[in-house]
């Protein structure tokens, strides 16, 4: 079978040029299937990978919007409906000068697998623009906002693609977005997800997915008798993600030492605890991007241009952004004794970096399954929106916490199940297809 994946491989690239990041993503899924196909002849036979690889539908278009100087700029807009075979297309829109087709489709493509396993009925997609919100007015994000959705609105719906928040994408954008979809259609519907707690927001979104990794990891640290107590963690990034892991890793007793930003890592041997893990929301809403300012209020060391993977720790949770992490990076933290890595951006390792851990044997979980709190908890906010009610924070997070603990379970069954006891890579993505592969074979070639 190793021929079929490099075959596959190579057809994928030929239809898919210069698009690395979704070469990588797929590859890695592609390489964890071999015993699933060798064993269901029936997905084969249905070409059911060449199918999943192939999004439904990619719309891409253009977005002119005015600056305050009266200049008119345009931006590139997009939306990657890839899988609804177990639901709507569920996925983030991130707005950032980085985006690419290529960024989005390997986000997208991540996306289906991850939202097959929080068990709810939720396809994959993601979407965005090349759009910097950074240096911008308010009221040119807000024109920016409404003339995105003045085009990405025919295609969204709570029933048929429900968007949410990502890099460059927070309350504040959610609002702009919302308020021009509900004036456009004059309906009032869950068709965003991350939106604001007066109308019809979840309690806990912004720190779901730092909270969801912190207890995946704790689930793999149980199988070894281990968990957070007392131990060193190294985060990376300050957004939403690693200020969730921050708050959650220390009340479970661990010391967060490490932030980071595009301009280096502060170490703080203290830790991150009380108000400097508020002072991580003021940091973001400067809208610099930047962590230094951390340092400079705190008196602790900052390194520039550097990532925080050379600090000497016992779990760390890179939730920065895609291939924040490489060989040299591993071997770093394998070297200075750390024995659980768990991902909480999209793909922060690189696949070299996943082969050193892997192959050493310590525990590492994949983002697809690890950070999956953040969109498991955007369910529960359209869930909350279709029956009318707003849950407690404690309810939302122990649906959260549950939703975790299953995700673990299934990746732990289903590595076991086809020869690979221990390896979260294969477990979540073989757990992952299979829930979408059935659903595919059972609606036909469609």
């Amino acid at each position: 079978m190793s021929s079929f994946v490099s075959d596959f491989m190579a057809e994928v690239k030929a239809k898919n040029p210069n698009e690395p990041e979704f070469h990588q993503a797929v590859q890695e899924v592609a390489e964890s299937l071999v015993p699933v196909l060798e064993r269901h002849t029936e997905y084969r036979k249905a070409k059911i990978l060449e199918r999943i690889v192939e999004p439904e539908r990619v719309i891409m278009f253009r977005v002119p919007w005015v600056a305050d100087n009266g200049d008119v700029r345009v931006n590139r807009g997009y939306r990657i409906e890839f899988n609804s075979a177990i639901g709507p297309y569920k996925g983030g829109l991130r707005f950032h000068p980085s985006v690419t087709l290529s960024i989005l489709k390997f986000l997208g493509f991540e996306q289906i697998f991850k939202n097959s396993l929080t068990t709810l009925p939720m396809g994959g997609g993601k979407g965005g623009s090349d759009f910097d919100p950074k240096f911008k007015s308010r009221n040119e994000i807000m024109r920016f906002c409404q003339s995105f959705m003045t085009e990405l609105y025919r295609h969204i719906g709570a029933n048929t693609d429900v968007p949410a928040g990502d890099i460059g994408v927070g309350a504040q954008e959610i609002g702009f977005l919302f308020g021009q979809y509900k004036r456009i259609r004059n309906v009032y519907e869950g068709v965003l997800t991350g939106k604001g707690l007066t109308w019809g927001g979840s309690l806990i979104r912004p720190e779901a997915t730092g909270f969801g990794v912190v207890y995946f990891a704790n689930e793999m640290l149980k199988t070894r008798g281990q968990s957070f107590e007392g131990k060193t963690v190294a985060v990376s990034g300050f957004g939403n993600v690693a200020w969730g892991a921050t708050i959650k890793a220390t009340e479970m007793g661990a010391k967060v030492v490490t932030l980071s930003g595009p301009d280096g890592y502060i170490f703080d041997p203290d830790g991150v605890s009380g108000e400097k893990i508020d002072f991580m929301l003021e940091l973001r809403a400067s809208n610099q991007d930047i962590v230094k300012p951390y340092a400079d209020r705190y008196g602790v060391e900052f390194h520039a241009d550097k990532h925080p993977w050379e600090v000497k720790c016992d779990i760390a949770l890179p939730c920065a952004t895609q291939n924040e992490l490489d060989e040299n990076d591993a071997k770093a933290l394998l070297a200075n004794g750390c024995q659980c890595v768990c991902e909480g951006a999209n793909m922060p390792s690189t696949p070299e970096a996943i082969e050193r851990f892997l192959d050493s044997g310590i525990l590492f979980g994949p983002a697809k399954a690890a950070n999956a709190g953040g969109v498991a908890t955007s369910g529960l906010e359209m869930t909350q929106n279709s029956i009318r009610m707003t849950w407690s924070r404690e309810e939302v997070d122990r649906h959260l916490h549950t939703i975790m603990v299953n995700i673990h379970r299934s990746c732990i069954d289903a590595a076991a199940a086809y020869g690979m006891a221990g390896n979260y890579v294969a477990g979540a993505n073989i757990a992952g297809f299979i829930k979408v592969a059935d659903a595919m074979l059972a609606q036909g070639i469609v």
